[in-house]
């Protein structure tokens, strides 16, 4: 379930594949220091979105030509020829971290080329930086910034509705932004080069979503909300005379122009008591449609209605595709097909339980027929199929009661859109993923269309934690809305997030550093334990009990032998166990909100901040003493590890820019510091694999350095640095988290605040060897022998679909160093994707081959793979398993 993601101050906040060029924010600031910098190759390690879109725009001058918008990740440009989209708000840097958050685009109807962004994550004072309208006369790739006097809300209560900003489609110099906080209607009459406020616009809105917030996040007026343009009402160079404007008022929600901005009236006759989340004006048929929520979205809404207005008469009419009384739900989502005017379809945007819902209506709204509906309860007819084997993690591992399925239609789907080149074609937003059919006309004729992810390339999470154990996968994610991933390859979506449990936010994540098999992970959920457990380097977890009072999941640390925690959890004070958490004991010496790291050679030594200071447990994490270190950040805006392989080496980044800031080096587990003399400040802190000479692992951080905010990179010890990264892939804020590689020498995981996980490579292969890759790769043919076992699982299956876990065992008495099994699927099934193996198919006949990390399997032990497929007819289990030429047995 989708969350806010709501940095505080406190972390000094800040808000895909990069190959198809990168796109450039033109700089309105000084020129800047510059340090020798690296060529790098910036990737994101596959998950394809996580997050909300609240916004779809098609362009429709262009066929294929379409944008979308997230609230804290960027824009993104849609390429046809791959199915793929195209980030292009990656050049946001540091200081302007805010502009990653998009209220609204447009893409200019006249002038393909030509297309905008209004920009800007919070009105209150999370974001310290007044909102923007960028423009773009290459489609993105590169940017103009016009600064607003007021701030804008990509992250705020109401994002989904829209769209805000909009473009005349007969006089492409004239646009309109619609501004929260009561800034009213502003207008530019230059392409967006400058705005002023329109000032005889009459309604500066005034809904608030709850008053009493003191934060101002829920308590500012959501302002004005869309703009509608009748193109019917102008000519070719003069501006369009009609304009429709929607505002965050209940009782006076829509308002008009007919002599192009001059004047404004209340549109007479609308109903009260909701909120118009969009107007889409159909201007064959004269009509104006309106999807109305009592709530601004996009989490809450429980009454709502849609509405059409003949624009030639001033006739109201209530098309609601259900009675206002059996309505749980706002509707937001609101398009029309412009190759079949009258084919309206609309979301219930907020109906969470059992699932959304899409109406869909060829008569311009005079009957209805919707995505799913009740045979006898609880049981659903679907007028769609679901694949979403290129995302199998979109299932969340769930096994729900009927009425809910898995994997779900939606949740907060405000953003939905008809290609108005194709009719066939509908792409619509939700909370984790944009989904799309291509297929859509099946809805007319009564045969099922098919929904899968249109999602690859817009990578939407945000990053908590990261770690890069030295064997297993490279790459393990704490993050926010969707948990965390473990990737075994870097270039493929994983089968599914952590679960056992499903944590909504994982905090903090740490392996054990001479046995990393042991991994422990805590984070956020409503209800049930907030920690968790795996003794299989993070394939599979178990929950560990929570101490009392606990609320929240903080941070934690896993003992270098894995033989004992720490952690310290939101809600009560730093807790230790041995074992694997089914009791916790209350740590002595150290602050409740701690910072908790373990020293990566002692298994009895811990390390903790808080406040300014450092502390210091050799006891296993019974008790801490504080360290009499001085000068270090008084804030908990701090990040530090110890380094792998050498007792006592720590390394601590972080403070603010009004006190300590930098980073710091203590040789004696912390008991004294010394800070970087040029390094200005740093956030984060990782190693990775040394430089071929070096006797000293690879340092990285997000960093200020000889004036210059980027991603850096020393070889030797900190004494000199190099910038890795460039003013095009400079992703917001990055003071999250970040790791190198201990494999690969030059690799670097990056954390962002809405654009995934970033990893990098140099095109320096003499730096230090090791492989560049994806974190897979396969062994020599193997040829164990012995007994073996295997058990078979279908985990999840759905209309055309399955995901199914394979156990092999090694049931003999020696052991394997590497291994391939074959079976033949009975009903011709086919592997879409395959994890923790590598494989071959043809036919029914499937072959699974270890890779690197996973090849040994000791006498007694076991190694698991999994996999989504398709099937049709019948998914009978195979009933036959060979290890090279031995049978193995059917479990």
């Amino acid at each position: 379930m989708r969350r806010k993601r709501i940095l505080t101050a406190v972390l000094a906040l800040a808000a895909g594949l990069l190959s198809a060029g990168p796109s450039a924010l033109a700089a309105d600031a000084s020129p800047k220091a510059t340090l020798a910098a690296e060529s790098y190759t910036w990737k994101n390690a596959r998950i394809d979105g996580g997050g909300f879109v609240p916004g779809i725009v098609f362009n429709r001058k262009e066929k294929n030509l379409a944008y979308a918008r997230t609230d804290i990740g960027g824009a993104y440009r849609w390429q046809e020829s791959g199915k793929t989209w195209t980030p292009l708000l990656d050049s946001v840097g540091w200081a302007q971290w805010g502009h990653t958050g998009v209220v609204s685009l447009a893409s200019d109807p006249v002038d393909a080329n030509k297309v905008y962004a209004a920009v800007g994550t919070y009105t209150n004072s999370w974001d310290p930086t007044n909102g923007a309208v960028l423009r773009s006369g290459d489609r993105g790739a590169s940017w103009q910034k016009t600064d607003l006097p007021f701030k804008l809300g990509g992250n705020m209560p109401g994002r989904g509705m829209g769209e805000r900003l909009a473009v005349d489609p007969n006089r492409n110099s004239v646009l309109y932004l619609g501004a929260p906080s009561g800034k009213g209607l502003w207008r530019s009459t230059d392409s967006g080069v400058t705005w002023s406020q329109v000032t005889n616009f009459p309604n500066v809105g005034n809904y608030v979503q709850d008053p009493s917030d003191t934060s101002g996040y829920a308590s500012d007026n959501q302002g004005i909300v869309w703009v509608t343009f009748d193109e019917s009402t102008g000519t070719s160079g003069t501006a369009t005379k009609t304009i429709y404007v929607g505002v965050a008022d209940k009782d006076n929600a829509v308002y008009r122009s007919t002599d192009a901005g001059a004047t404004w009236s209340r549109l007479a006759g609308q109903p009260t008591g909701y909120l118009a989340h969009k107007g889409v004006l159909d201007t064959v048929n004269g009509y104006l449609y309106i999807a109305y929520s009592d709530k601004g979205g996009p989490y809450d809404g429980g009454k709502g209605r849609l509405m059409r207005y003949a624009t030639a008469t001033g006739t109201w009419t209530d098309i609601s595709p259900v009675a206002e009384a059996d309505t749980y739900y706002g509707f937001s989502g609101l398009t029309v097909d412009r190759q079949k005017p009258g084919t309206v379809m609309a979301t219930a945007y907020s109906s969470w339980w059992p699932d959304t819902q899409i109406f869909r209506s060829t008569n311009s709204g005079g009957t209805w027929t919707k995505a799913w509906d009740y045979t006898s309860y609880p049981n659903r007819a679907n007028r769609f199929t679901m694949d979403v084997s290129s995302s199998p993690w979109l299932t969340w591992g769930a096994n729900p009661s009927p009425p809910e399925q898995t994997p779900k239609l939606g949740w907060m789907t405000e953003a939905l859109e008809i290609d108005p080149f194709n009719s066939a074609r509908m792409m619509y937003g939700t909370g984790a993923t944009i989904y799309g059919t291509e297929n859509l006309t099946n809805w007319d004729s009564g045969s099922q269309f098919t929904v899968k992810p249109m999602v690859q390339g817009l990578e939407e999470t945000a990053v908590n934690d990261l770690a890069s154990p030295p064997t297993g996968a490279p790459l393990l994610s704490a993050l926010g809305d969707v948990g965390g991933f473990r990737h075994t390859d870097l270039t493929k979506v994983p089968s599914m997030m952590f679960t056992s449990p499903n944590f909504t936010t994982t905090t903090s994540l740490d392996f054990a550093e001479t046995t990393p098999n042991t991994v422990v992970r805590v984070g956020d959920l409503d209800s049930g334990p907030h920690v968790a457990f795996s003794t299989d380097n993070g394939a599979n977890w178990f929950a560990g009990t929570d101490p009392s009072g606990v609320s929240g999941g903080g941070t934690v640390a896993a003992a270098a032998d894995g033989s004992r925690f720490v952690w310290s959890p939101a809600g009560t004070g730093v807790q230790y166990t041995t074992g694997f958490g089914t009791s916790w004991q209350a740590t002595s010496g150290i602050p409740a909100g701690a910072i908790v790291e373990s020293d990566r050679v002692d298994p009895k030594t811990f390390y903790g901040f808080k406040s300014g200071k450092f502390y210091v447990s050799t006891d296993g994490g019974a008790s801490f003493s504080a360290s009499s270190a001085a000068g270090l950040p008084s804030g908990d805006s701090v990040r530090f590890k110890a380094l792998p392989g050498t007792k006592g080496d720590v390394w601590l980044a972080g403070g603010a820019s009004d006190g300590a800031y930098g980073l710091w080096h203590s040789t004696d587990s912390g008991a004294t510091f010394t800070k970087l003399s040029n390094v200005e400040q740093a956030d984060t802190i990782g190693f990775g694999k040394a430089a071929t000479g070096a006797s000293y692992q690879t340092l990285y951080t997000s960093a200020k350095i000889a004036g210059v905010r980027g991603i850096f990179r020393s070889t030797d010890k900190g004494v000199s640095w190099t910038r890795i990264n460039d003013d095009a892939h400079q992703w917001g804020w990055t003071g999250g988290a970040i790791t190198g590689d201990p494999r690969v020498y030059g690799r670097v995981y990056v954390s962002t605040n809405g654009r995934g996980v970033i990893y990098g490579d140099t095109s320096d292969t003499s730096g230090g060897g090791g492989g560049g890759g994806g974190g897979g790769g396969g062994g020599t043919d193997p040829a164990p022998t012995g007994a073996c076992a295997v058990t078979y699982t279908i985990t999840t299956q759905w209309s055309g679909g399955f995901q199914a876990d394979v156990k092999l065992a090694n049931t003999g008495t020696a052991a394997w160093s590497g291994w391939s099994l074959a079976w033949s699927f009975p009903n011709g099934q086919t592997v879409s994707q395959l994890w923790n193996a590598d494989y071959t198919q043809s036919g029914a006949a499937v072959t699974a081959k270890n890779i690197t990390w996973n090849a040994n399997v000791a006498a007694g032990t076991s190694v698991s793979f999994g996999f989504t497929g398709s099937w049709t007819g019948t998914n009978a289990k195979p009933t036959a398993f060979k290890l090279g030429d031995q049978s193995c047995t059917v479990v």
